[in-house]
This record gives C-alpha cells, sequence and structure tokens, in this order.
C-alpha cells in the first residue's frame, strides 16, 4: 500500500459536509447589481482569500442549489445512499450543492472562473454579487471569465433581470463543444434524470444566460491555456466540453475540479455516478483521472459544488478516494 492509498476503514467521512454551506443572505438587487457600499450584517459572508504561489485567489460563494439526492447518485442502491446521507447527518430527502466561484488576480487582471447561477436554478442563487462588493469590487472589475461548461448553475449570472450583460467589460470564454451542443442547437436532455419542464426551463436559461454575450465570446477547447497560471484541463463526458482548470504559479498548483462531483459524500467517499452526466463512462474516466491526478501529486483541489469554500484534497482509497477538507486560514 503506498503512501496515498489508504484503508477505507481508516478515513472518516467529510466532516463539514453540508455543515459549512456558509452564504450572504440576499441583499436586494439581482445578477448585474452595483457594488453595495454596505453588507446585511445578519448572516455569513462568502467570501475566502488565499494565495496559489504570486496568485491571489478568492473563492465568492454564488449561494446554493440542490435538489433530490438521487439525482447526484443515479446508480446508488437506495438503502447504502439512505445510509450514507444519515451518517453524514445530511437530509434524506434534499442535497444542498454549493456555489463556489473563484476569482484570481494575476498579471493587472481579475479573473473569475465560473459564473454562477444567479436565479436561473433557485431563489439562493445569485450572491456573487454581493461577495464582491465585500472586496470592495463591482461586476466593472471583471476582466475576464472562464466557465467550465454551459449548464445554467456555471453561466446565469451572465445576464441581467432585464437582459443587459452582467460584467459589463468581461470577455467571456465557453468550450467550444458546449457552445454548439447547448446554444447552437437545440439539445436532447433525455438523458437527464429530471422531468420534462424541467429539461425544457434548463435548456432555455442557457441560451438566455448567454446571449446577451454572444458577440463577446471567446470558445475554446479544452487544453489550452486561458491566461498564464490557468491552464484548461480535457474533462468531457458531463457535457460535451467540460474543462476542468489548474491554477498555478511557482511551485503551488489549484486543481478545481468543476461538475466531475458535485458532492464528496455520493461522489468522492463513494464512486457513484452523477445522474446529470450526459456521457456517464466518459465522465467516470475524466473523474478517475483526474481525481487520480489529485491524489498522487497531492495537489489542493476546490470543488464547485462541494460545501464552503471547497477546498480540500483527494485521497486514493481501497474502493473510491476520500474527500479531506483543508484547514481554515484566518
Amino acid at each position: 500500500m503506498n503512501a496515498f492509498t489508504l484503508n477505507r476503514r481508516v478515513i472518516m467521512l467529510s466532516a463539514v459536509a453540508g455543515a459549512s454551506s456558509a452564504v450572504v443572505p440576499a441583499i436586494g438587487g439581482s445578477g448585474g447589481a452595483k457594488a453595495q457600499g454596505a453588507l446585511s450584517l445578519s448572516g455569513n459572508f462568502g467570501c475566502y482569500r488565499f494565495r496559489v504561489g504570486d496568485i491571489r485567489a478568492t473563492v465568492l460563494s454564488d449561494g446554493v442549489i440542490g435538489g433530490p439526492p438521487r439525482v447526484y447518485a443515479s446508480d446508488a442502491p437506495e438503502a447504502e445512499l439512505q445510509e450514507a446521507l444519515r451518517r453524514a447527518f445530511l437530509a434524506p430527502d434534499h442535497m444542498t450543492l454549493n456555489l463556489n466561484t473563484l476569482l484570481i488576480e494575476t498579471g493587472g487582471r481579475r479573473i473569475l472562473i465560473e459564473a454562477g447561477a444567479g436565479k436561473t436554478m433557485g431563489p439562493n442563487g445569485g450572491r456573487i454579487f454581493e461577495n464582491l462588493a465585500a472586496l470592495g469590487l463591482g461586476p466593472a472589475d471583471i476582466d475576464v471569465i472562464v466557465v467550465s461548461h454551459t449548464h445554467p448553475d456555471h453561466v446565469g449570472n451572465l445576464r441581467t433581470a432585464d437582459g443587459g450583460k452582467a460584467f459589463p467589460r468581461a470577455t467571456v470564454f465557453v468550450p467550444k463543444a458546449d457552445w454548439d451542443f447547448f446554444v447552437r442547437a437545440d439539445p436532447d436532455l433525455s438523458y437527464m434524470p429530471v422531468p420534462q419542464d424541467f429539461r425544457v426551463r434548463f435548456a432555455a436559461a442557457i441560451k438566455n444566460s448567454l446571449e446577451p454575450v454572444k458577440n463577446d465570446l471567446t470558445l475554446y477547447e479544452a487544453g489550452a491555456e486561458i491566461v498564464p497560471g490557468l491552464t484548461t484541463i480535457v474533462a468531457s463526458g458531463h457535457t460535451p466540453g467540460m474543462a476542468t482548470f489548474l491554477v498555478h504559479s511557482g511551485d503551488d498548483q489549484l486543481l478545481l475540479t468543476a461538475d466531475l462531483a458535485y458532492h464528496p459524500v455520493v461522489n468522492v467517499d463513494r464512486p457513484w455516478i452523477p445522474g446529470p452526466d450526459r456521457d456517464k463512462e466518459a465522465a467516470l474516466a475524466s473523474r478517475r483521472r483526474i481525481f487520480d491526478r489529485a491524489a498522487a501529486d497531492r495537489i489542493p483541489v476546490l470543488g464547485f459544488h462541494f460545501p464552503f469554500p471547497g477546498l480540500g484534497r483527494m485521497l486514493k482509497t481501497d474502493a473510491a478516494y476520500a474527500w479531506v477538507p483543508a484547514n481554515w486560514q484566518f
């Protein structure tokens, strides 16, 4: 047994699963809201700052979304799924997913990785603008936005409530294969384990969210370096063009896993398959390849949907992997 392979019996469940989804309560204003001068003190702030070498990084919460646990663990035996949720102190009928966008500041530019959901997938998204305001920033301070794939919870904040550009100066990078599948065509979403009316709204939300920025888009192929210090990694399967990201500076790295996994309890600590993966075999191969890299190279990881701030590490186990949340830094 090598240093990165641990017996599953000695790995505790992710202790903070669902317990640290701290987000700022709504202040009013919608997806293109200007920076607020004063924030409510009735809730928690959704900002977490750290560094990757010389790169300043901040996790900005856009809030939370969620749904039935079965959606995110499509092949789990029901009794085992319920026991996993019970042992992790999670609700049996609803799984909360965080929206952890990442702001990096490098080379004189502010780059936002993932735009967040806005209100496209429920009332508890759209908090990123308040959290930018907590840093003294507004939407016009963002120079570049890079999205891993075009699902609504990753692009919803690109459009204001009145149909304008929420980030007026930003160049938006979108995977070409996703643009071709979801925007240029009418996508077949029959693979998604949700009601048909949800699929219709889901597809419409993608096109509506991207409409205001269609003339300012740069389409990219996964594997490209977007800016120095931000490299995209091929991770197709969840969607045709999904990418993950490697932020790097000197000897320091951070691996962003996008939607390779929704929640560590069901997709990391256990190898259950997310239902929204379009090509489940390809997504599984991407998940294993990238998680193996994170475990073997001991690279810190940011999970987009993991409990805020979503930072931790992957350990290889005899059955799957184990999620180890990072220690909080003041």
